[in-house]
């Protein structure tokens, strides 16, 4: 499946309520993407073992009408094509209802950086999760150090939090 395939594909499926994940009542939508990218983990020895460790998402943003509108990575961030960049910390978390999927998450603005449209973001909502689960083998000794690129996609809706005093 190309990746133009899987961001149709992930505006098309509902999976289930992300009605748990909302952020807060005086919140507005402003924006929703789709990413298409991976999630990479990394092979790493913890005391006698080894185990996959997230490191980071590797994603493009496309807008609902498939223009590519950003990027997603570390922090984790998401980058505006304009220049513009939010960074998040996560608030609230629900398992993914697709097996194999990485789970549905709303994330706080932490900080923000250029003047673009995620300059005032104020809460990120990832749900519609496909794939970018952590590997559950190949991690051992002869592996250590390894990265695994998992392929995912999934829907970013970023939200901006009313003004004080603004009307319902």
């Amino acid at each position: 499946m190309g990746s133009r395939a899987l961001v149709v594909l992930a505006f098309a499926i509902s999976v289930a309520d992300p009605a748990a994940l909302e952020p807060p009542k005086s919140a507005r939508l402003a924006l929703r993407a789709v990413a298409d990218g991976v999630q990479i983990y990394t092979c790493q020895a913890a005391g006698n073992a080894f185990q996959w460790v997230f490191k980071a998402p590797e994603a493009t943003l496309f807008d609902e009408s498939g223009r590519q509108i950003g990027k997603h990575f570390a922090g984790p961030s998401w980058q505006s094509s304009d220049g513009s960049l939010v960074t998040g910390e996560v608030v609230a978390k629900a398992d993914s209802p697709t097996p194999g999927a990485i789970p549905w998450l709303l994330l706080r603005a932490r900080t923000h950086e250029g003047d673009g449209q995620f300059a005032r973001i104020s809460y990120v909502q990832r749900t519609e999760t496909i794939g970018g689960a952590m590997p559950s083998s190949g991690c051992d000794s002869a592996h250590q150090g390894v990265e695994a690129r998992m392929r995912y996609s999934a829907r970013y809706s970023f939200y901006l939090e009313a003004p004080e005093g603004a009307k319902e």
